[in-house]
């Protein structure tokens, strides 16, 4: 099992670079970059790339609308070119109000969206001229759509790699059946190893019955806030993961259409979640933090004593995870992180 954990960016260069010298020093394997609407991870990989060595990168997510898919591809290539083969291609759909609040895109499609993207970017590495018909992508662009003067183009340079690994963000049923088939390795969000079978067994099932030999088996990334002790900074931990989850639960999303708060009632609390996402969006949000379970708090992070973060991690691994990132947020923070690579090593 890998460790990986989210660096953002904030601007200050100097922190960036110690931060990821730390990182590498306490073992960790894999950075990913979030962007959301702050800044661009692309820019931020690439400066990386050129201040490491060793530990790998991924983008943490890059949306499938904001950007073409054949630039995705062309973006990919170039951070893999400039790491020497250490970038993981990470993609997901992002939400409603990301994608038409902050770029503009209609949500439409996320389905055939992000396998269109997938498709074209492995055909833009493999070096050949790239044409795509595509649910909600076409190459070249059809006549009837545009001047009718776009013609088949292949990549200018050469790819290091055709087979940079694909890892898809996804939550929903029919997007982790299509992520099992189709993607190099597969990203959940607020991860319950205990539970996570009854909530995508089935359509990882699926998926793998209809994947490509030669894609090999699926990666998976599980996640968790972690801090190791009895202290007061790891008590601060559990209510920092008990907010971190109440705010995606409570408050990511409409009323009528929350995949977090959907995703929490397959888990099986139905009744939390509605509570939680009624005091949220009530304006009490305090209270919507507290009503998160502490089963939750307990089963889906990495918080407690050396021993208890131990068992967790032998759970992590009994049901498949393959790269468990993390939020280290204790007083000792790399100590965790060189703990935990030692332990999983």
């Amino acid at each position: 099992m890998k460790l990986s954990t989210a660096l953002m960016f904030d601007g200050n260069v100097e922190r960036l670079t110690s931060k990821i010298q730390d990182l590498e020093a306490a073992g960790v394997d894999m950075v990913l970059i979030p962007e959301i609407y702050g800044f661009d991870q692309v820019s931020v990989l690439g400066y990386i790339a050129a201040k490491t060595d060793n530990i790998e990168l991924m983008t943490g997510i890059v949306n499938v609308y904001s950007r073409s898919p054949a630039l995705i591809a062309q973006s990919a290539a170039t951070i893999d070119a400039l790491s020497g083969g250490r970038f993981t291609l990470g993609i997901g759909t992002s939400g409603a109000q990301v994608v038409e609040g902050w770029h503009g895109v209609p949500f439409k499609r996320p389905l055939g969206r992000t396998r269109d993207t997938v498709d074209i970017c492995r055909k833009v590495w493999s070096g050949d001229k790239v044409t795509h018909d595509g649910k909600a992508v076409s190459l070249p662009l059809p006549a009837d759509q545009g001047t009718g003067l776009g013609k088949p183009l292949k990549f200018m340079n050469r790819i290091a790699r055709p087979d940079i690994p694909i890892v898809i963000a996804s939550i929903g049923p029919s997007n982790v059946e299509m992520t099992a088939e189709i993607a190099d390795g597969w990203q959940p969000i607020h991860f319950v190893p205990d539970r996570f079978d009854r909530v995508w067994g089935e359509a990882l099932a699926a998926g793998n019955a209809k994947r490509s030999a030669n894609l090999g088996p699926l990666s998976i990334f599980g996640d968790a806030q972690l801090a190791i002790g009895e202290g007061a900074d790891v008590a601060d931990a559990r209510e920092g993961a008990r907010g971190h989850v109440g705010f995606y639960v409570g408050g990511m999303g409409a009323k009528s259409k929350n995949y977090y708060n959907d995703l929490f009632r397959r888990y099986g609390w139905e009744e939390e979640a509605e509570k939680i996402q009624d005091l949220f969006l009530g304006g009490q949000r305090a209270e919507a933090m507290a009503a998160v379970p502490d089963e939750y708090v307990d089963t889906a992070n990495l918080i407690g004593t050396e021993a208890h973060v131990k068992e967790r991690l032998g759970v992590y691994k009994q049901v498949g995870v393959t790269h468990l990132t993390v939020n280290a947020t204790g007083a000792n923070a790399l100590d965790d992180l060189s703990a935990v690579k030692a332990w999983i090593a």
